[in-house]
């Protein structure tokens, strides 16, 4: 059996974290870890290796953005993934500019279709 791929999410709606924790975890391919802000994903990054990263733009601390900048200094190279209630095209456009991969709205995305764009970005 393959390895599953490991997600991290960085979400500071507590009961969003867990849903989607919950959810990606219940894939078979797949193992999720929540953190509550981008602050705390980060320091988790400097010292374990994941797959893709899951991340809200607006978190306490360290917020999307921030995140999105730091791991390109540090060179850490993952694939991030936005999930954010900001649908402006210049937010858009801006995470993609610092490496986003992919990017949707929570409210008009339902989380088995979060799971379908994960499997995706991951090849799967």
């Amino acid at each position: 059996m393959a390895e599953k791929k490991k997600i991290l999410i960085a979400e500071d709606e507590k009961p969003m974290a867990r849903a989607l924790e919950i959810k990606i975890g219940s894939d078979p391919d797949l193992e999720a870890k929540a953190v509550f802000n981008g602050a705390e994903a980060l320091k988790i990054l400097e010292v374990e290796k994941y797959d893709l990263v899951l991340t809200d733009l607006m978190m306490p601390d360290v917020d999307g953005f921030t995140l999105l900048k730091e791991l390109k200094a540090k060179n850490i190279k993952i694939p991030v993934i936005i999930s954010s209630n900001l649908s402006q095209e210049e937010d858009i456009k801006l995470t993609k500019s610092l490496g986003a991969i992919d990017y949707f709205v929570k409210s008009d995305t339902p989380i088995s279709e979060v799971v379908k764009k994960i499997k995706k970005a991951l090849g799967m």
